[in-house]
């Protein structure tokens, strides 16, 4: 893990002051197993952080401005507490935004900071790396100023500032998550009460490896727009039959009957996410049961209803899946994050890993795109790496 603690001094020249306080805090990425795809504000997902991360450093300034430096990219970016606003050109400075926004409310003095930002999480293929930079900037100034908000409050202030920033609800699960996780462990989050239930890592001979598909995503959110559509007509046709009911109320009914109704396309939708409510769990009950072969049909049932049902994935994202399932000693393999392209995920044991890998290399020669694989596990939360003065950091 790169240390930015002395990049972030030699980029602001601290020693000029030796007694400026640098605090470093750092925040996972995450991946959702199970339940990506789901009611809106209720959904239930099987997830975990993963170890990789984004690390952020800042330091107070002598004047007012707020300067942001991305150490992986050597960009800069700049502005000020009474232009705190998202400016497309500002990239992942904005998410840094988000959080000085939240202290800046809570009435802190952040007038003038330097922050520097640096990590390994892959980009834009749905590991929740740009909340990622959020909830890392956010804890590495709760505790520059040692400010008294929980995590819970932390959360809510997050979410709340995501929609002054970019005008959308956001996904609080992911904040959850990179706040919450624990090293070793699985979680069920509902979203729908924000509670979370912890499972511990039974796979300890197997590997998590994330295949990025490197397909290109064209047109991802006017498909993800129409599928949000057609899950709340589903909702409100379903709604008619058992008032104000959501999906979790059809999970352990007759389904053909439930749905029989509805138009084909929207009956496919709202299939996908009560039969994926009823895999969630069925996971939980599998993982604590280490019933391995349970688990590796749910997961495969879950990505031929993301293909079949919710058609979100692709051609090439559907023959990763198929050539892992082909593999002996592989668990499951689906598709995870928005859909048409990026990654998968595959459980594998660890001596099947060459067999996994020799038969990916026909991948780049049939579709043209050189995936990239990454090894993770599951990682523990958001953390203060360190908040000393300049002069101990040395």
């Amino acid at each position: 893990m790169l240390d930015i603690g002395p990049i972030h001094r030699s980029e602001y020249e601290l020693d000029e002051d030796r007694s400026v306080p640098v605090v470093i805090a750092e925040a996972p990425g995450r991946i959702h197993y199970l339940g990506e795809h789901g009611e809106p504000k209720a959904g239930l997902f099987l997830s975990s952080a993963i170890d990789r991360w984004i690390r952020i450093a800042v330091s107070m300034r002598k004047d007012n401005s707020l300067r942001f430096f991305a150490a992986d990219l050597g960009e800069r970016k700049r502005t000020t507490l009474i232009n705190l606003k998202f400016k497309r050109e500002d990239r992942w400075a904005n998410y840094i935004k988000v959080a000085i926004y939240v202290f800046a409310e809570l009435g802190y003095p952040v007038k003038g900071l330097n922050f520097t930002i640096a990590g390994n999480i892959p980009q834009q293929v749905g590991l929740a790396s740009s909340a990622a930079i959020e909830v890392a900037a956010a804890v590495a100034i709760r505790g520059f100023f040692k400010a008294g908000i929980n995590d819970k409050e932390l959360l809510a202030r997050l979410t709340a500032a995501q929609l002054v920033f970019f005008g959308r609800n956001t996904d609080a699960v992911d904040y959850q998550i990179i706040l919450s996780a624990k090293r070793d462990s699985f979680f069920v989050v509902d979203e729908s009460s924000m509670e979370i239930r912890k499972i511990k890592f039974p796979l300890s001979r197997y590997k998590l490896l994330i295949m990025d598909s490197r397909v290109p995503r064209f047109g991802v959110e006017e498909e993800l727009k129409q599928r949000r559509s057609d899950i709340k007509k589903g909702l409100e046709l379903l709604s008619q039959k058992k008032q104000g009911a959501g999906f979790r109320s059809f999970a352990t009914t007759d389904l053909v009957e439930s749905m029989g109704d509805l138009p084909e396309e929207i009956r496919r939708r709202c299939m996908h996410i009560v039969r994926e409510l009823r895999r969630v769990y069925d996971a939980e009950e599998a993982m604590k049961n280490r019933d391995y072969s349970g688990l590796s049909k749910i997961i495969f049932h879950s990505h031929e209803s993301l293909r079949d049902l919710y058609e979100v994935s692709c051609p090439e994202i559907d023959w990763l899946v198929k050539r892992a399932q082909e593999i002996e000693g592989v668990l499951g393999s689906r598709m995870t994050g928005q859909g048409f392209g990026g990654c998968t995920y595959t459980i594998v044991r660890d001596n099947a890993l060459d067999d996994y890998r020799k038969r990916l290399e026909d991948y780049e020669r049939i579709f043209g795109f050189h995936p990239l694989t990454y090894e993770v596990r599951p990682a523990t939360g958001a953390r203060l790496v360190s908040a000393k003065c300049r002069t101990e950091l040395e």
